[in-house]
């Protein structure tokens, strides 16, 4: 399998995939060079379908964020209701073969709207991680949803990219505060907070 490599071959799910590992290939390089080569692609296949889609999402005429995802990785597997605090949104889940327990999320406004959330999320019905201490907090094994819910009240902070997140919170039994740093929503490492 491989990328299709060339500006003029349509950019597919397996491009986007290399997307997301060029991202992640910040925190977690030997993860991504192991991805890379259960993908059967290049380095510079790699690169190259990054470079196309920064190319895509700062085009002038470029089409929305929906519209992109759509033409990239064809109409959602799946499709539901969500409601966050008041907001009401429409939740959009494709399948990412690289990660099989996971779906790419969309969140977006009732009735197509803005896209207000893009993320890998746990795939409905599939067992998550046993997150009981840091020690179980390994790249690449939970989602934000997944580190929130395990050790509330886990505190939103502001990520270093658009596609980052970050957690921070206290784990149980008394240990040192931590900040958990999320790519695409997938757990990439664990550092200490600011000023400590």
């Amino acid at each position: 399998m491989r990328a299709s490599g060339t500006p003029s071959a349509p950019f597919g799910p397996l491009d986007f995939q290399l997307v997301l590992l060029r991202r992640m290939a910040d925190h977690q390089p030997g993860l991504v060079e192991d991805a890379r080569r259960e993908l059967g692609v290049s380095i510079a296949d790699m690169r190259e379908a990054n470079r196309r889609w920064q190319a895509m999402t700062r085009a002038p005429r470029s089409r929305g964020t929906l519209a992109r995802y759509r033409s990239v990785l064809g109409e959602p597997a799946s499709r539901a209701r969500r409601t966050i605090g008041d907001l009401e949104c429409d939740a959009l889940l494709w399948p990412v073969p690289l990660w099989p327990d996971l779906r790419f999320e969309v969140l977006v406004a009732p009735g197509g709207g803005p896209v207000w959330n893009e993320w890998l999320i746990r795939a409905p019905g599939a067992p998550g991680p046993q997150l009981r201490t840091v020690a179980d907090l390994r790249p690449w094994s939970c989602t934000v949803d997944e580190v929130a819910r395990a050790f509330p009240p886990a505190r939103p902070l502001e990520g270093s990219a658009p596609t980052r997140w970050r957690l921070a919170f206290t784990p149980p039994g008394g240990a040192s505060p931590v900040v958990a740093e999320f790519t695409w929503g997938l757990l990439q490492r664990l550092v200490p907070p600011l000023g400590t």
